[in-house]
């Protein structure tokens, strides 16, 4: 075990990500932004998504915070009424700021199933009116390193040394772990942040040895500390996400995709949005081809 952790972080919080429709025909497994676990600051939601086409997520807008997309199988073609629009493969991340307004498509490529891991981060009241921006990271161009029967993928933050080129509006790192059986591993976590799990196959013990196995689909909410504690002694490998992030402490004020800070910037951004203004101006004269 690394020597670095002081005080290791306890699962304070486990939630089943359940299956449920969203978007047109789509399954999600969605954690974060449920009743048991609403908000996790700076979090919004988490889903993990399956798709197959002709299902997907057609036109909609965003505002007020970031989308990151983490394909993990298959491929999505996205636009937006900014003319911007490209395919995210197998092992791809976008990292999306909606900022002032967006509107846009994420649709299937192909006639497989797709499937993929959606975070919505929260945007600081004075990030939350910036331009759109898009940053890409093809696979191949993601940091990965392996030691001792444990591999990482730096999407964002630190891991092993490796850092990832991501720049975070709102501090975050995310990082995607593979264990194999009997392999163990500490990551330290920066004590401000607030930080999460997620399983996305076999099970693992988090926390601490004494600790039972949680499987698939859980999401883990971490307590207070400066890192994670992580053991796979099972006969199967593990993959899990490792997720933190610096908290706001702002009001949260959400209407479905739009997210502020007040109950009056909410009603503004519905004006904008339906009158074509204020970052939506493209909205009324785009649709995606599709």
């Amino acid at each position: 075990m690394s020597s670095e952790i002081n005080t290791p972080r306890l699962v304070v919080n486990k939630v089943l990500a359940e299956s449920q429709r969203e978007g047109n025909g789509a399954t999600v497994r969605r954690s974060i932004g449920r009743p048991g676990l609403k908000y996790l600051d700076p979090f919004l939601m988490l889903d993990e998504f399956t798709v197959s086409a002709p299902a997907g997520f057609p036109d909609h807008p965003h505002r007020g915070f970031e989308t990151v997309t983490y394909m993990l199988e298959g491929a999505f073609a996205h636009q937006d009424f900014a003319g911007h629009q490209g395919i995210i493969r197998t092992g791809d991340v976008q990292w999306m700021t909606a900022g002032r307004g967006i509107v846009h498509s994420e649709m299937p490529v192909g006639e497989g199933v797709n499937k993929g891991l959606q975070l919505w981060i929260n945007l600081s009241s004075n990030n939350k009116m910036i331009e759109p921006n898009y940053q890409e990271l093809a696979s191949e161009d993601i940091v990965s390193v392996e030691n001792d029967g444990v591999e990482v993928r730096v999407i964002a933050g630190e891991s092993m040394g490796m850092h990832s080129p991501v720049y975070t509006r709102t501090p975050t790192m995310y990082l995607d772990f593979t264990l194999q059986p009997g392999a163990q591993f500490s990551q330290p976590i920066p004590e401000s942040y607030n930080s999460f799990v997620y399983i996305l196959e076999g099970e693992g013990i988090f926390g601490t040895l004494s600790s039972k196995p949680m499987p698939a689909h859980h999401c883990l909410v971490l307590g207070p500390g400066d890192g994670l504690h992580v053991w796979n002694t099972s006969s199967n490998m593990i993959r899990f996400v490792l997720i933190g992030g610096q908290p706001l402490n702002e009001p949260v004020v959400q209407y479905g995709p739009f997210v502020m800070n007040t109950q009056e910037e909410i009603e503004q951004t519905f004006q904008d949005y339906q009158f074509g203004k204020e970052g939506f101006e493209m909205a009324k004269y785009w649709s995606s081809k599709q």
